[in-house]
């Protein structure tokens, strides 16, 4: 005896498979933290062979930049902001402020592209802070991204807008102060 399955055609009225949405997904603190929890989601869903991108835009000093992602694995890449220096403050010299704005053109396109499924923008709300990337940009950006990207943004003091795009936000808290 012999099983058959039928299987719906493409031409097929029957829509039974729908594409999965991505998300976007807001990981914030009230302080400059680490957000291990986003890098550990990121490793794993790599590891799962995921094409997974983290951007560090106000992190520098090892001479990256878009031209030399760092890849941790087979599927992550990861770049930083072509800097001599992390970024603390939103006073900027010409040569800092033409490679973070050269490293946010990168990121749309590549998101464009759809070469990733996951993108992390880390400390992407202190970035809006302090006036380097406009904020009504991320909010087209995340608009026209497409639909089955994920997208993690990171940082403190989150943007209302952007929290009210956000499909999840994570708060990171002190339980207790030392």
């Amino acid at each position: 005896m012999v099983a058959q399955l039928d299987t719906p055609s493409v031409n097929s009225t029957l829509n039974l498979l729908s594409p999965v949405e991505g998300l976007v997904q807001v990981f914030t603190s009230p302080h400059r933290i680490f957000f291990t929890s986003v890098m550990a989601q990121s490793l794993r869903i790599a590891g799962q062979g995921t094409p997974v991108l983290v951007v560090q835009f106000l992190k520098g000093g090892i001479r990256q930049g878009e031209e030399r992602p760092i890849q941790l694995g087979q599927n992550l890449d990861w770049i930083r902001c072509d800097l001599p220096r992390c970024i603390d403050t939103p006073q900027l010299d010409d040569t800092e402020n033409q490679a973070l704005q050269k490293l946010w053109q990168h990121t749309q396109q590549v998101v464009c592209e759809g070469k990733y499924s996951l993108v992390v923008l880390d400390e992407l709300s202190l970035a809006i802070n302090f006036g380097l990337i406009p904020e009504a940009e991320v909010l087209a950006f995340l608009t026209k991204r497409p639909p089955h990207i994920d997208i993690i943004l990171t940082g403190p003091e989150m943007p209302k807008s952007l929290l009210d795009a956000a499909d999840q936000i994570t708060e990171i808290r002190r339980s207790h102060r030392p």
